[in-house]
């Protein structure tokens, strides 16, 4: 049949005109074996939105086992979520085992088993599995071993997972570029770069050349510690070894310059892409957006806007917000909400983030009634609030005095299942403690603590304690600082400062007693870094800390190489030679 005979019909409800032929066709061409056939009818389908049933997944896979094609199974069951948007339950997975069990596939039918649990978040299960192949008579191939460090890495465990990769050694099963790149995801996620460094170099002594993939990674892994020389070299070095970089390559080291506030050497990089004949889409064009926007340049991201518009690239609903966002940031709520109406009309739905950046714009500009308006506006176009924009709207009405309102949207919130995160309770807190309820802010402090909820910050702590000093309860202060010590929460600068000005008229000795003693408790809790931080605030003030003090935070904090190196570039620095 010509595919003009299935143009995109109209739809009614979740109904849509000639879904019953377009399963009928499937099973045909599955019972038949077409599968070639079956793919592109598939893709026709998944393109124009249609509903794709599991039962004809499981068709296929019953086709499969009896014309003996597992592989074609696999194959097919590993793209019904990501290709095919359709989820698979125990049904579609029972019918692909068959179809690999009855091809006498018995390693391969456990190592699919055993990678289903793996996604399924039963990983013991599948350790079990795993541990189980050679009694079976099966030995575990490369495959099979990535699967289980994917899952582990998931879940977490990713010490687990190397511990895999020195077993594959021993076990003689030769590591693929898919196994190095499983774990290196992980590790960089991480932050732990020095360890990716070395896998990278254990991949390359292994004979397994760097991928695509593998370079993405890294350069991902360099742009979220904000390394991002380093992960530019990384991409010269990527073209050198004759690796293609990719919109993904381009679009993750755009992000981080942005990111760093070199929105100047993100522009360059956008010219260089094109010299290379990529051109930017709507993630980069909403990194460079927001750049502009956050150095202050909102003339150039609107002529950004227009010349991307004028390119026939038509903005989608992460675009218009970013737009909104910078609008906002701006003060023009005016032109954030025109914007808002531009949108609509270009057929692109607004989402819950849309209406909360429009809603902290309002709430901004002194303008509590119109934002609370546009959240009415939001929950009647159909947007379910979510903990983003529960967040918004407490904030902003505890700021703008209206607390009462403020308690009675955090109630709806925790009603409807949504979790306040860390930011919601300190908003909430600060709004109670300053309208005169430090109680009741105590309270719900108490209760965020004993629900297992987000671990209390030391904005939250700051909050709580600026008003028990301020309300001359210094014997309670002081026990709420044990207990964020105790939780290990370092104080900071502003923790440091109200209980000077709490102990201001006590006498410098006395704060000078306080302040080394709290140094003190830090240093035996081996947090050096929090320590350093209450002897800066001494030093703030003039007040001296003792020879054992200075001492404690030298040995804490200096490390010899890092001293050594520090010292060295000092010398090449000043007098222009190598130390």
């Amino acid at each position: 049949m010509a595919e003009e005979m299935f143009e995109p019909p109209a739809r009614s409800g979740r109904y849509t005109q000639g879904d019953a032929t377009f399963c009928n066709l499937a099973r045909s061409f599955a019972e038949n074996g077409d599968f070639d056939s079956l793919e592109k009818l598939l893709h026709t389908m998944s393109r124009q939105g249609r509903s794709l049933p599991e039962s004809l997944f499981i068709t296929a896979f019953r086709a499969c086992a009896r014309l003996r094609l597992p592989h074609c199974a696999l194959y097919l069951f590993d793209r019904m979520t990501g290709d095919f948007r359709c989820s698979p339950t125990i049904r579609s997975f029972n019918s692909a085992l068959n179809a690999v069990v009855s091809s006498g596939l018995f390693e391969e039918a456990v190592a699919f088993h055993a990678r289903c649990l793996c996604r399924s978040g039963d990983l013991d299960q599948a350790v079990e599995i795993f541990r189980d192949l050679p009694r079976r008579g099966y030995s575990a191939d490369a495959f099979t071993y990535s699967t289980l460090m994917d899952g582990l890495c998931r879940e977490g465990r990713v010490e687990e997972a190397m511990s895999l990769l020195d077993e594959m050694h021993v076990e003689g099963c030769p590591p693929t570029a898919v196994t190095f790149n499983t774990l290196l995801r992980a590790l960089c996620h991480r932050g732990d770069l020095r360890r990716a460094a070395n896998l990278t170099r254990n991949m390359a002594l292994k004979g397994c050349l760097p991928t695509e993939a593998t370079y993405n990674t890294l350069i991902h892994g360099l742009c979220l510690k904000g390394k991002l020389d380093s992960a530019i070299e990384l991409l010269e070095r990527m073209v050198k070894s004759g690796r293609s970089p990719n919109e993904i390559t381009y679009g993750t080291i755009l992000d981080g310059l942005v990111k760093c506030g070199r929105t100047s050497d993100a522009e360059r990089l956008v010219g260089a892409m094109a010299d290379e004949g990529f051109f930017p889409n709507e993630f980069i064009y909403s990194s460079l957006l927001c750049g502009m926007f956050n150095s202050e340049r909102p003339e150039e991201a609107l002529r950004l806007w227009a010349a991307m518009k004028s390119k026939g690239l038509k903005p989608n609903t992460v675009l218009y917000t970013c737009l909104l966002h910078g609008l906002c940031r701006g003060g023009n709520v005016e032109e954030a909400e025109t914007a808002l109406t531009t949108m609509a009309a270009d057929g692109c739905k607004p989402n819950v983030y849309t209406y909360s950046v429009l809603m902290e714009g309002y709430f901004k500009a002194g303008r509590s009634e119109k934002a609370v308006g546009i959240w009415r506006e939001m929950v009647s176009a159909g947007c379910r609030p979510n903990q983003v924009s529960y967040s918004v709207l407490i904030h902003g009405l505890c700021e703008a005095r209206l607390v009462r309102e403020g308690m009675m949207a955090w109630k709806r919130m925790v009603s409807e299942g949504c979790t306040p995160d860390v930011v919601t309770y300190g908003a909430m807190i600060r709004g109670l403690c300053e309208s005169g309820r430090l109680d009741a802010g105590m309270r719900l402090f108490s209760g965020m603590v004993a629900s297992g909820g987000p671990e209390p910050d030391a904005v939250i702590y700051n909050i709580l304690l600026g008003g028990l000093c301020k309300s001359g309860e210094l014997t309670r202060a002081v026990a709420l600082l044990g207990q964020m010590l105790d939780r290990g929460c370092d104080p900071d600068l502003v923790t440091c400062n109200i209980f000077l000005g709490s102990l201001r008229d006590s006498g410098g000795e006395k704060v000078l007693e306080f302040l080394e003693g709290l140094a003190a408790r830090m240093f035996r809790r081996e947090r050096a870094a929090g320590a350093a931080v209450i002897v800066e605030a001494m030093l703030r003030k003039h007040l001296g800390p003792g020879a054992s003090t200075w001492e404690k935070v030298v040995r804490g904090l200096a490390k010899r190489r890092k001293v050594m190196v520090a010292i060295d570039r000092c010398w090449e620095v000043l007098f222009g030679v190598p130390g």
